[in-house]
């Protein structure tokens, strides 16, 4: 029994990975993400950045990557559901990526915010 529940749980993690690659193979503004997370996180080990500093950087990248994530699979689905134009489908995938937005024009400001002080 507890041997089936880590095998599920491997299992899922599996699933996780494989929509990270389907996320990187299919999106252009991933890869784009990608590039930006690696800059600050050299950034970030070059200009020796504190705790707190590091936190701010991980948790906007993270938050980004989420958001990046959730507006593909968005996409995804409405694309499964009806690939012709629907007025209500078109606004769900314009408030997925208006979010993907926000998180990315916040993490900017955090990213100013932490590197001026080193610049």
């Amino acid at each position: 029994m507890i041997a089936r529940y880590f095998q599920a749980r491997v299992k899922s993690f599996g699933y996780a990975f494989n929509g990270l690659k389907v996320l990187l193979l299919t999106q252009p503004h991933a890869k784009l993400h990608a590039l930006a997370s690696i800059a600050v996180l050299v950034l970030g080990k070059i200009f020796h950045l504190r705790r707190w500093e590091w936190v701010a950087i991980l948790v906007c990248i993270g938050m980004v990557w989420m958001a990046e994530a959730l507006n593909t699979a968005i996409e995804f689905l409405a694309d499964e559901v009806s690939l012709e134009k629907r007025d209500r489908i078109g606004k769900a995938k314009d408030v997925a990526a208006g979010g993907v937005l926000i998180t990315a024009l916040i993490s900017v400001a955090v990213a100013v915010l932490v590197f001026k002080n080193h610049l």
